[in-house]
């Protein structure tokens, strides 16, 4: 037989079902042989294959699988997001978070980050090691601070030492820088015979001054000591007195200081008790030939310390000088005299001679 059939083809064509029908009507035929029928049969399309029927059965279970699967997804993704959606879920979680934080920057201060830290794990030797040289490093750096606070410690005392050298060597000097033939500490005293009485408070309120171990009185001596403060001052009655001071030796007389505190630092404000006017006398050693060496006027208002140029030419030595008080700043009961100073320069004896027939009166 010269015909063929093609199940492609007619699964694609619409003259299918006429084929179909003419390919059943050829099966039917006695002409047909038992192999022509069996292949007609398989051409057909409305035949199914077992492997597909298996295709189709596996698809199907997988199908089914699927959908439960999704199904079971579904059911999962919904009841976690009811759960965040919850509050419990949401505090939860703020807790989880604080102490996540808490536990990083606990490790973070327990634990710093090292520069060189090895990225393999440290054996416990090795730590103690750390540990050790940590701990000597930090031993180091305390004893480096101790010397380093002890050398401060002792610059700034030396500091202070230094200064209060430099203050004391300044009082002592009072910007003078002149030898004092006046100090009691080098020999020189006062003549009280030629020395003015010294000043009696005779108010009812300063009854017990009166008795010598409740004076608060100073002696005339106290001009001749480098202690200037406050009180520490002779007093005589009334603005005009004088004193004698045996000098230290015979001195050609060149200069003369006074000394009264200012105004800033008197108990009472002002400086009304201190000396105004005044005029200084060089006495020869029969103590009745005076020699007027100048006269001037002590200023309150200028510096505490006061140096004066004596007229004192040509020059003559003299073992006493007389400062004569004429007037003071307004005082009307008396006048302090703090501290006086004599300058000049000591002659030996051997000129003691020379200077003698040239000591008379100017």
């Amino acid at each position: 037989m010269g015909w063929k059939l093609s199940a492609g083809v007619c699964a694609s064509e619409p003259q299918c079902g006429d084929r179909v029908w003419r390919g059943n009507q050829l099966a039917a035929s006695p002409a047909v042989s038992e192999e022509q029928r069996s292949l007609l049969a398989t051409l057909d399309p409305r035949r199914e294959m077992p492997a597909l029927r298996v295709t189709k059965s596996f698809l199907s279970l997988l199908f089914q699988v699927l959908r439960v699967l999704l199904s079971q997804v579904r059911d999962a993704l919904l009841g976690v997001c009811r759960e965040v959606c919850s509050a419990r879920f949401l505090f939860a979680t703020s807790l989880l978070s604080i102490f996540l934080a808490a536990l990083s920057w606990g490790l973070l201060h327990l634990f710093p980050p090292l520069e060189n830290e090895p990225k393999a794990m440290l054996t416990p030797s090795e730590y103690h090691d750390r540990v050790r040289s940590h701990g000597q490093q930090l031993q180091q750096l305390q004893a480096e601070l101790n010397k380093l606070r002890k050398e401060v410690i002792r610059v700034r005392e030396a500091h202070s030492e230094r200064v209060a050298k430099l203050v004391f060597q300044r009082l002592n000097e009072d910007f003078v820088q002149k030898p004092d033939y006046a100090l009691s500490s080098v020999g020189a005293t006062i003549d009280l015979e030629k020395t003015s009485q010294d000043y009696e408070d005779t108010n009812t309120a300063y009854f017990w001054n009166r008795f010598s171990f409740w004076n608060y009185a100073r002696p005339p001596t106290v001009i001749l000591e480098p202690d200037v403060f406050p009180g520490n001052c002779w007093a005589f009655q009334g603005d005009q007195g004088q004193v004698a001071i045996r000098l230290a030796g015979r001195v050609q007389l060149s200069h003369i200081t006074l000394q009264h505190p200012p105004p800033s630092v008197a108990h009472t404000g002002d400086a009304s008790s201190a000396p105004r006017d005044f005029a200084v006398f060089g006495l020869q050693v029969d103590d009745d030939t005076e020699v007027f060496l100048g006269r001037f006027t002590f200023d309150v208002k200028k510096s505490a310390i006061q140096t004066f140029h004596l007229q004192n030419d040509p020059p003559s030595a003299f073992p006493k000088v007389k400062i004569q008080i004429l007037s003071n700043w307004g005082h009307p009961r008396f006048t302090c005299l703090y501290r006086v100073r004599v300058h000049g320069l000591r002659i030996s004896e051997g000129e003691d001679s020379a200077t003698g027939a040239t000591g008379g009166p100017h």
